[in-house]
């Protein structure tokens, strides 16, 4: 539904660059473009409930269920319980009607799945599987054995491993980081080797970060069944390809495990620190101390490492959201990354995976001085990259998703603050936006100024109609989260307040009200420059209508008007922030104020 021109375009500006005054943002839909959007329907979990909504925000399905959900191709939704990502040891599968199909609890005390996981097709087994990322403990003799630094302490360290199970809740395949590692110290363990001669293999000695609980902190990965690949993301700043199809034997679990743990599972390609490899200059603080350069780090606080899919532009390369913690920039903010793994210094496309230090690195320099940030290495495998022009509406220093959609758009998900966007790929504009409504303390209309996540979604996907978990159910749209009609923006609102600015300005004037803030009542004055039908009327911050001040035919010259902070009834209007908007025939001007009482 859509509010008048002027007022929804004044909005849209200030719910997208939070107002200093306010930090108050609209949730729930705020902006379609319902002709650059890719159609369909957009699937979330939040506080332990999945949500499935159209564009305009209309509830159409939800499931008891909402940690990091998502339609399997089976038509089902899988998920895992207990709602923290962080913590997860139980999974399900859930029919439409929210029955349980399938479930798998990972019971050995040693392993403590988290984060992410997937229902895969296992080509050599002809079947469904479902792959998940769990710590698994390690003692400080497994530790010092294989090269650790005997100065450390390693009581309670872990490291993740991939685990695969079937239809039956049978381990068929597991693949450890601990297999592969490396070190450079202690010549007389079987792992020392030359760390930049070894990149298939992780260090166990990476400077300042020994080995510790949660040491790689993988937050994401992907099966390519086309290649028969796994890509697993570390939150520290890289991903790592393992071949799972030459590692896999049919019907031999512990065979498979044995060949998964040999140097057939090494990493076939990683991204993101090549300074971790020692080939590549790790972040450092300038002579300037007051600066700092990324060196060759491409990655920080990463997540949601995938393929782009079959059939979508891009396929066949990685997408992955870049948080951007730890890349040591002035002012950091998150981007979306796609990168080519088969790229090669010349910008050819190898056909097999090319290391990103042997393919190079253009500097780039920033597109605007006000970003305040220094030049800095992009990989040559980078091919796309979308990040806010204003580098303070989009950082999210957790979780968060991206999501290449069949017409080219992305579909990003920013945890922080619950913020859903898709980005149109020619002119990287915004289509459409969405905020979550549910927090920590219910469903909210407006989200105030909270600590990151108040209202966080840790990942989001787009399905269309004729997905297999919608075809043949109910897509009737009900009310909206909070029960509020929608009320967004479109282009038409946008490109008012444009023209709107170019005509008005020049001719009439709308000042600023006095005082502002105030408690009992403030004055608004104005002129027009030629006589008119004058309207000038105030609004709240959902866009109703509250008060109209003026409403008739003036002539030519100045006024002043008197508000005390009552409504059209004549009661007393809450304590917030308000808009007033001065409409001459058809040229608008509004501003901004605020009522405290």
């Amino acid at each position: 539904m859509k509010k008048s021109l002027l007022l929804s375009g004044l909005l849209l500006f200030v719910f997208s660059v939070f107002s200093q005054e306010s930090f108050m943002v609209k949730t729930e839909t705020r902006y379609w473009d319902n002709s650059r959007t890719y159609p369909g329907y957009t699937l979330f979990g939040t506080r332990g409930t999945t949500y499935l909504i159209d564009f305009e925000g209309h509830v159409i399905h939800t499931w008891p269920i909402g940690t990091n959900p998502r339609f399997t191709e089976a038509g089902t939704l899988l998920d895992a319980v207990g709602g923290n990502p962080s913590n997860q040891n139980q999974w399900k599968e859930l029919d439409w009607s929210g029955n349980t199909l399938w479930q798998y609890t990972e019971s050995r005390t040693n392993y403590h799945g988290h984060h992410d996981f997937a229902k895969i097709y296992n080509t050599k087994l002809g079947d469904s599987t479902f792959i998940f990322i769990a710590n698994k403990d390690l003692t400080a003799q497994q530790c010092l054995s294989a090269g650790c630094d005997p100065s450390h302490n390693y009581n309670g360290a872990q490291m993740d491993a991939i685990v695969e199970v079937n239809r039956a809740g049978t381990v068929v395949w597991e693949w450890w980081f601990f297999d592969h590692v490396v070190q450079d110290i202690d010549p007389t363990k079987s792992t020392y080797g030359v760390i930049a001669n070894t990149p298939g293999k992780i260090d166990l000695n990476i400077r300042g970060n020994p080995v510790k609980s949660d040491w790689m902190h993988c937050n994401s990965l992907d099966y390519n069944q086309d290649l028969d690949l796994i890509v697993i993301n570390s939150v520290h700043g890289e991903f790592y390809v393992i071949d799972h199809g030459n590692t896999f034997i049919s019907d031999d679990p512990a065979g498979s495990i044995a060949l998964a743990s040999t140097t057939a599972g090494d990493f076939k390609y990683r991204f993101g620190d090549p300074a971790k490899y020692d080939q590549g200059d790790p972040p450092s603080v300038l002579d300037n101390w007051e600066k700092a350069t990324a060196g060759n780090k491409q990655l920080g606080g990463s997540h949601d490492i995938q393929w782009i899919k079959p059939g979508l532009p891009g396929a066949g390369n990685f997408l992955v959201f870049c948080n951007a913690q730890n890349l040591f920039e002035l002012t950091p903010q998150s981007y979306i990354i796609e990168i080519n793994p088969y790229l090669n210094s010349s910008g050819t496309i190898t056909g097999s995976f090319v290391n990103p230090p042997d393919a190079g690195y253009n500097i780039v320099s920033s597109p605007d001085p006000n970003l305040m940030k220094e030049n800095k290495n992009v990989s040559k495998q980078i091919v796309w990259t979308y990040s806010s022009k204003n580098n303070t509406s989009f950082y999210s220093t957790i979780g968060s998703s991206a999501q290449r959609l069949p017409n080219g758009n992305t579909l990003v998900c920013a945890m922080n603050d619950g913020h859903f966007f898709e980005v149109a790929p020619s002119d990287t504009s915004i289509v459409w936006e969405y905020t979550n409504p549910m927090t920590r303390d219910g469903l909210k209309k407006i989200k105030v100024d909270n600590y990151p996540t108040y209202n966080g979604v840790f990942r989001v996907y787009r399905y269309a109609a004729d997905h297999p978990a919608l075809v043949g159910h109910d897509l009737t749209p009900g009310s909206t989260m909070t029960g509020a009609p929608p009320a967004f923006w479109t282009p038409d609102d946008i490109t008012a307040i444009e023209e709107q600015t170019q005509s008005s300005s020049v001719n009439d004037d709308l000042k600023q009200n006095y005082p502002n803030p105030f408690s009992y009542g403030t004055t608004i004055e104005f002129s027009i420059a030629e006589s008119a039908s004058v309207n000038l009327v105030i609004y709240d911050l959902n866009g109703t209508l509250v008060r109209t001040l003026v409403n008739k035919y003036c002539t030519a010259g100045p006024y002043s008007l008197y508000w005390e902070g009552t409504n059209d009834n004549g009661n007393r209007v809450a304590s917030g922030m308000y808009f007033y908007i001065l409409k001459a025939d058809n040229r608008k001007l509004s501003k901004k104020m605020i009522y405290n009482k």
